[in-house]
């Protein structure tokens, strides 16, 4: 009874993570405001502090491809504790994006979608 129990907890924290990467920019932005209202962070969260934290945290992410040659899509020879590490890297610097786009008053998800739109037309699609 006791091995169902534990995998009907697993199954429902999967559903839940599932459903956690579907969040918007705009929920991450607003935990990232309540994360640090509660701990009185914002007085350390200036352009600068934040744009340094996430330089560093790139550096971190650089870290993890550093010696190992080109990295074939999907990681295939990459151990899970290898690509969990990864994952948490890759958030640190959306979140200190984040947190740094909002900081400068900047809608990074309507900047983001510009962007594309005008690389579209820097770089348009050749048909072939």
């Amino acid at each position: 009874m006791e091995g169902l129990e534990n995998k009907q907890q697993a199954a429902a924290m999967e559903k839940e993570e599932k459903k956690e990467a579907d969040i918007s920019l705009k929920e991450l932005s607003r935990r990232l405001q309540d994360f640090a209202d509660e701990r009185d962070w914002e007085q350390y969260h200036s352009p600068r502090n934040l744009l340094l934290a996430m330089v560093g945290e790139v550096g971190e992410l650089s870290e993890i491809f550093m010696w190992r040659g080109e990295v074939p899509k999907g990681l295939p020879n990459w151990e899970e504790a290898d690509k969990e590490h990864l994952g948490e890297e890759l958030s640190d610097v959306l979140l200190y994006l984040i947190r740094l786009s909002d900081m400068c008053g900047i809608d990074l998800g309507d900047a983001a979608t510009k962007k594309i739109v005008k690389n579209a037309v820097k770089y348009p699609a050749k048909n072939n």
